[in-house]
């Protein structure tokens, strides 16, 4: 879909370009040139960088299913039933209105490519939730596979994966990631054939573990003294980069670019799998040096509700209508995704269900006058039958433009003291107690929305069901990549 180029200075609101959102599986905030990471090269993501507003607050959750359905609903992901990413409690409510049917409502055609992670039973399947085009991995990445329905299409692999492409199993040939992209960019093409907006999701798995890269791209990383563990992990990174670059120079190829919005996040804090413990040295060059573990100084990786595990890039990119080069400190967050992208495309919202804002007055204006607010943090990942309210003061945390409260016994000044080296809990009793305030009411408010606590674990693996009788029934035939 092409639409003419119009001024920056007409409003957002209402102005329905195309969309691609851009989401790494595990990268967090860190993994990014610009971001001062001392070793990695991302001049793509760089670029991109340059080109759009950049949201430097913007948090997610701890882990992925949980930003996943948020960024779906556009509410907390526990209210969502999602308090895990595994045993039937990583499946987003079916209750629940999502972002692609509202699209769809409003003359969208809408595709994903790559991880969904909110069910892998077919009601939940997005396919059956208002993506047109579908084409996933199951599980919370490839390979995966749990006692219950959390499982992958058996002995699945990151280089020729097996990938679900519109409910039935196809073969494709490369790496993962290669493939995610290509597929989207077939996709989209055929999008702009058919003059209609669209809205591409495209969810890489990498750099999840297993931390397996692509030969080309871990080289370097090897060579600096890395693990074969934490050079896969920085090269997927630098392999999504290489795709991102494609991305964009097919958009400008086919002259997308003006009228479609691409953003690009990640899902949670970085992994301290690949990326390392923090502090502790991932390697020796061979001059001496150690080679210790970037995360922009935070506190916290991955499932911590530190900051460090849950803030991320938020890069927003649309040449002409969006200034480049703009950063915007306000705090903002995964459920304000769903109520930016209505307000853009003019799609209804589901009645009482978003509770994040739109960020397009921020967009247009960062100085203007914009409330705070708390955002809720939780861990969650309690045992399965254990009673949430046991655990309703653990691993828990409160954030508002200027403190974040944690676990019940630390408060950080985020302003003056965004690395939180400094616990200051007993200098402002009158903060803690309001957002413990504010906290008691978000969990009165979400208890009762968990609604799989309680679920049976399945004794099947449907991706291993479906993918047996097809390979019974009529075999896995090989995908043919779209010629680009």
């Amino acid at each position: 879909f092409v639409a003419t180029t119009t001024s920056a200075a007409e409003k957002l609101a209402g102005s329905r370009p195309n969309i691609i959102l851009v989401m790494t599986d595990d990268q967090g905030y860190g993994p990014v040139g610009e971001h001062g990471h001392p070793w990695i090269q991302t001049p793509n993501l760089n670029a991109l960088y340059h080109q759009s507003t950049r949201f430097n607050r913007f948090l997610v959750s701890p882990t992925c299913s949980p930003t996943r359905s948020a960024l779906m609903t556009g509410r907390h992901p526990m209210k969502n039933g999602i308090t895990h990413t595994i045993l039937e409690r990583e499946r987003m409510t079916l209750n629940a209105s999502i972002l692609p049917e509202a699209l769809k409502s409003v003359g969208y055609t809408t595709g994903i490519f790559g991880k969904w992670h909110l069910g892998d039973e077919e009601p939940y399947q997005p396919h059956r939730r208002g993506f047109d085009e579908t084409f996933i991995h199951g599980a919370g990445g490839i390979g995966q596979a749990y006692d219950c329905s959390c499982a992958d299409a058996p002995n699945n692999s990151y280089f020729d994966p097996i990938i679900r492409h519109n409910g039935s199993f196809v073969k494709t040939n490369g790496f993962c990631t290669n493939v995610f992209f290509t597929a989207a960019l077939g996709w989209i093409r055929e999008q702009q054939a058919a003059d209609k907006p669209f809205f591409a999701y495209i969810a890489t798995n990498a750099p999840h573990g297993p931390f397996l890269a692509p030969p080309e791209d871990k080289k370097r990383f090897l060579e600096m003294g890395f693990t074969e563990e934490t050079a896969g992990f920085y090269g997927m990174i630098e392999n999504i980069d290489t795709n991102v670059g494609r991305l964009l120079k097919h958009l400008d190829e086919w002259k997308l670019r003006e009228n479609t919005l691409v953003i690009f996040m990640s899902d949670n804090g970085m992994t301290g799998g690949g990326s390392g413990k923090l502090g502790i040295p991932l390697g020796t060059t061979a001059s001496g040096e150690k080679l210790l573990p970037y995360n922009a100084y935070m506190k916290g990786l991955k499932g911590s509700p530190h900051e460090g595990g849950v803030r991320v890039p938020f890069f927003v990119s649309w040449p002409g209508r969006i200034a480049p080069g703009q950063e915007i400190s306000r705090i903002a967050a995964h459920i304000d995704l769903f109520p930016t992208l209505a307000e853009l495309t003019n799609a209804p919202l589901p009645e009482n269900q978003v509770e994040g804002r739109s960020l397009l007055p921020l967009i247009e204006q960062p100085e203007i006058n914009w409330p705070d607010r708390y955002l809720f943090t939780h861990v969650a990942r309690w045992p399965t039958g254990a009673d949430p309210d046991k655990f309703q003061w653990k691993n828990f945390a409160v954030r508002n433009q200027q403190y974040r409260f944690v676990n019940n016994n630390e408060l950080y000044d985020m302003v003056n003291d965004p690395d939180q080296t400094t616990n200051i809990i007993d200098v402002h009793p009158e903060v803690v107690t309001r957002m413990k305030v504010a906290y008691r009411q978000f969990w009165q408010e979400t208890r009762p929305l968990m609604v799989n606590e309680d679920a049976p674990l399945s004794s099947t693996r449907p991706f291993h069901l479906l993918y047996e009788a097809q390979k019974e029934s009529g075999g896995i035939p090989e995908w043919v990549p779209p010629a680009l």
